[in-house]
């Protein structure tokens, strides 16, 4: 009997979880996000254990033989041991094994190859593991002193916009009405009440309607998606130089996070400008970071 698998990706906004028997994927489940914070071990496995549980019942089982969990927030090996030991005591598997979100995400991608991964959703990122097995970051900082390109820092700067319009000091924008339907506030009085008390979750969920506004040719947010295509863009570029100078166009690019999915405008910006760089071989296949738990799960 094949050994049943559960891998899980769990991020600020959902937390899904695939259930893998052999070499074939037998079921799926999504639930809310799940973010490791020091002393939040219990929490967050309350919130994976549902989604699992919901996982393992799909496919007929109570309890896997491997639970693998890519969490945010679980980059560090004392937040790791926190979780780890939470998501014992849930009762879903025979043995726990907890990772960062990204390290789950590049196993997706590239399994134990070279590879540059670049992640836009609520933050950003890009991770890279270079020709020798080592693993680069850049960008992944935070709200406050990075995540360029986010969903977050589309938000913000659309918010800033509509500020600067409401103040004549920046051009008029549909990004007023727009946000505000949102929010579902009916002045800028209420849009500046609201900005006041959200979190970053909050913020980072107006980057759909700024990317909406944006291919409606509204100007204002055609060029904050520009610079947070060019922001991303950046991460990437950043890594270059760890795989050394001669070999042209065999980099490969995966690219991960609810704002960089086929279909999306942002999505379609950033593929254009990495597809420039000859250095570069972005693929366009969609990535499903879950299914990265079979790299970790011999282990």
């Amino acid at each position: 009997m094949s050994l049943l698998i559960v891998g899980v990706d769990a991020g600020g906004t959902s937390t899904r979880a695939a259930v893998i028997e052999g070499t074939e994927t037998v079921a799926r489940a999504g639930g809310a996000g799940a973010v490791m914070r020091s002393g939040k071990g219990l929490a967050a496995a309350t919130t994976i254990a549902e989604t699992v549980r919901r996982a393992l019942a799909a496919a007929g089982h109570l309890r896997a033989g491997v639970l693998v969990a890519g969490v945010a927030g679980a980059g560090r090996e004392a937040e790791r041991e926190e979780l780890r030991q939470a998501l014992r005591g849930e009762g879903i598997a025979d043995r726990v094994v907890v990772v960062g979100d990204t390290e789950l995400a590049l196993a997706a991608a590239f399994g134990g190859s070279a590879g540059i991964l670049l992640t836009a959703g609520t933050g950003s990122m890009a991770v890279a593991r270079d020709p020798a097995g080592v693993v680069h970051r850049a960008g992944g900082l935070g709200w406050q002193m990075g995540d360029e390109g986010s969903g977050y820092a589309i938000g913000r700067a659309a918010l800033g916009a509509v500020g600067r319009a409401a103040d004549g000091r920046g051009p008029a924008t549909g990004l007023t009405a727009r946000l505000q339907a949102a929010t579902r506030t009916d002045s800028l009085d209420g849009l500046v009440r609201w900005a006041a008390t959200a979190g970053v979750p909050e913020v980072a969920s107006l980057a759909p309607e700024v990317l909406t506004t944006a291919e409606e040719r509204d100007p204002v947010a055609a060029e904050i998606v520009n610079q947070a295509a060019q922001e991303l863009t950046g991460l990437v570029i950043r890594l270059i130089p760890h795989f050394g100078g001669s070999a042209a166009g065999t980099v490969p690019v995966a690219t991960n996070g609810g704002l960089l999915k086929p279909g999306i405008s942002l999505y379609h910006l950033v593929m254009q400008r990495l597809l420039e760089d000859s250095r570069l071989a972005p693929r366009d296949t969609l990535l499903e970071p879950a299914l990265g738990a079979v790299h970790f799960a011999s282990g």
